[in-house]
């Protein structure tokens, strides 16, 4: 489900003072599992969290007693707030929440606490330090304890691998339930966040390194609760589907936000003697060498494969547009890492690129078989090969110059 804006959430603001941290829990006919979750968190945070809290119980628009439960939660423990949203959708939940708080940080969890709750303050360590902007739980890393059905930890691994190599996501694990953010770090975020459903937690994060926000993930201890509201094959649906038109967004430039600057890198030690700053560039030059690299390699293959049933200018062409086509993905997703504009645009300058990259090959063979009419294949691909090394350093400034360069 999506949608451009979520209603206000109604409620009674309870508690004294201004929390550090807001804990958001939201809930769809949770009338059963919400007093012992509550209950069993605010006896968590109040024996032993070291920040000053606030719980917010978010009914999403329940037909059971939850809201009536909450209210009695509420009155029973003054740090805890009840919150009700006339629209359904995890993600419509959270955006009005989170938008909403006035705490340093909010958080949300699942109502089943299927994560360990030792976790929560290495969750927002990070945050309050200021070394990152999010937080959030990963049942996939290496020292993480998890006991869920075969079936769930399949799908989990597919999804999340998929964002790993089709986004080159640094996180491995976006569907936890248990994540954390800096307030005034992610509400321009929230606003550019369209989906109200289960693939909020994705588009949230993926928004969130697209704009050069840092996300920490912590290892956390996780048992399923087989009581769950998370339909597999729904979910999956919304994921896919969203994956797509986010894929669309980030493409034609919409991804793109004005967020504040991080904060200067600088050494504790007032008297310290730094090396020189090494340059950003150098990263970004080695990625699109490695890719230059592959598309050279890519490219080779394909034009002999296609010498042998077209002639040397067709071969040529037919190469250079799959060998392109695959470079100027890559660059995009990892060594720019950004839009260059509206689609259309965007892939107008990369085929001016390209069109310049086929008349210096073209020109190559025309001259070779002018001056040359017997030299055969493996001299043909060899000067092609060596003219295309060439391009691909015209090919790096005009994709950080020109096709991909951010507009400030």
């Amino acid at each position: 489900m999506e949608e451009k804006s979520v209603p206000r959430p109604t409620g009674t603001e309870t508690g004294t003072g201004k929390a550090t941290l807001n804990i958001v829990i939201p809930v769809l006919n949770e009338e059963r599992s919400l007093p012992g979750c509550v209950r069993t968190l605010h006896s968590f945070l109040d024996g032993s969290f070291p920040l000053s809290w606030r719980i917010t119980i978010l009914d999403n628009d329940s037909t059971d007693g939850t809201w009536r439960v909450a209210h009695d939660l509420a009155e029973q423990f003054p740090e805890v707030r009840p919150v009700r949203l006339p629209v359904r959708g995890k993600g419509a939940a959270l955006k009005a929440a989170w938008c909403d708080s006035t705490a340093e940080i909010v958080a949300y969890m699942d109502a089943d606490l299927s994560t360990g709750l030792d976790a929560l303050l290495p969750l927002v360590a990070p945050l309050i330090s200021g070394q990152s902007e999010i937080a959030i739980g990963s049942r996939l890393n290496p020292h993480s304890r998890i006991r869920r059905g075969l079936k769930r930890e399949l799908v989990s691994r597919a999804y999340n691998g998929l964002l790993r190599y089709g986004f080159g996501v640094s996180f491995s694990d976006a569907q936890c339930g248990f994540k954390a953010a800096r307030t005034e770090a992610v509400r321009p975020l929230l606003e550019r966040v369209r989906s109200q459903g289960w693939f909020f937690d994705t588009e949230f994060l993926l928004l969130a390194e697209y704009n050069g926000l840092r996300v920490h993930e912590v290892p956390v201890d996780w048992v399923e609760d087989v009581d769950s509201r998370v339909r597999i094959a729904r979910a999956s649906w919304e994921n896919l589907t969203g994956l797509a038109r986010l894929a669309g967004t980030m493409a034609t430039g919409r991804a793109d936000l004005r967020l504040p600057r991080p904060r200067e890198l600088r050494t504790a030690h007032p008297d310290a003697i730094l090396a020189r700053p090494r340059s950003a560039r150098l990263p970004k030059v080695a990625a699109f060498g490695v890719i230059g690299a592959i598309s050279t390699l890519l490219y080779v293959p394909l034009y002999v494969a296609l010498r042998s049933v077209w002639p040397a200018l067709a071969a040529n062409f037919g190469a250079l547009v799959l060998a392109g086509l695959f470079n100027t993905e890559a660059n995009r997703r990892w060594t720019f890492n950004r839009a260059g504009g509206p689609l259309v645009v965007l892939h107008l300058k990369a085929a001016t690129l390209f069109a310049a990259s086929f008349a210096v090959t073209t020109a190559e063979v025309v001259v070779l078989h002018l001056t040359a009419p017997h030299a055969g294949k493996v001299v043909e691909v060899v000067l092609l090969g060596l003219g295309q090394l060439c391009i691909t350093v015209l090919r790096y400034i005009g994709f950080d110059r020109w096709v991909f360069r951010r507009k400030d």
